[in-house]
């Protein structure tokens, strides 16, 4: 097993856009996202091979560049920044601890936005919900006041939008 040269602090944004800025290794990222756990290193070249020759049988000379590659330049650097975690006895790699700082930035890789999003879309309905019922005249929320409420809201929305922006 390779020394994992990890460094304890995330990764600058020009870090993650150099990594990114290299095809293959934005490839490694992108196909590592999209599998659970370990993948081999000679999966991981034969789908970049396949990419890079548009068929899907792919040239033998083609797909040896590619290994060779990754093996020599792009695992290297990938696990020197602890974006993954390179095994070199059983050629597999796993996400590593700077992972998650670089799959924010690839298109369609929005999950924690989007949970950001769903919980925001519930506060709306929910306080639209508390405005429209207090307007029903029912007994108990009779006495509620709808613009109270609906500031509320908006300050729990604009409070958590805030808190996500800096953090």
């Amino acid at each position: 097993m390779s020394v994992q040269r990890s460094r304890p602090e995330s990764l600058a944004e020009s870090e993650v856009f150099h990594i990114l800025g290299n095809d293959r290794r934005r490839a490694i990222v992108q196909l590592l996202a999209h599998q659970s756990g370990q993948v081999d290193v000679s999966d991981i070249a034969t789908e970049i091979a396949a990419t890079e020759s548009e068929t899907t049988s792919v040239p033998n000379n083609l797909y040896k560049s590619v290994y060779v590659s990754l093996q020599q330049t792009h695992l290297p650097q990938l696990e020197e920044d602890a974006v993954i975690e390179y095994d070199s006895d059983t050629k597999t790699i796993q996400p590593g601890p700077n992972f998650e700082d670089v799959i924010t930035y690839i298109d369609g890789h929005d999950g924690d936005h989007t949970r950001v999003l769903q919980l925001h879309l519930a506060a709306c309905v929910i306080g639209l919900g508390l405005i429209v019922l207090t307007g029903l005249d029912l007994p108990l929320l009779s006495s509620l006041d709808p613009v109270l409420w609906s500031v509320l809201i908006l300050v729990a929305i604009a409070g958590s939008s805030l808190y996500r922006l800096f953090a």
